[in-house]
């Protein structure tokens, strides 16, 4: 088993108490149930799931993404000019 630690705030770690105590668990073991169901959830994710919140959020300005391959190639030419 690896030993890690974490940096709880005054008010968690007394909840964290607190329900461990009503669980009847210690707070080690309450952590890491905690700490395996949120991993479990987190990678059952599907990406657009974790980035519901995002998706569609950006505008990108009008689309002018087809043109940045040719603004790219002629900026290189002009700095091999400039050499």
């Amino acid at each position: 088993m690896i030993m890690r630690s974490l940096r709880l705030e005054a008010d968690l770690d007394e909840r964290v108490r607190r329900a461990a105590a009503v669980e009847g668990s210690s707070v080690s073991e309450f952590l890491r149930i905690a700490a395996d169901e949120r991993a479990q959830r987190t990678l059952s994710q599907r990406p657009s799931e974790r980035l519901a919140d995002v998706i569609g959020s950006v505008n990108g300005g009008g689309g002018h993404a087809r043109d940045t391959g040719g603004a790219f190639a002629d900026a290189l030419n002009e700095r091999r000019r400039t050499r």
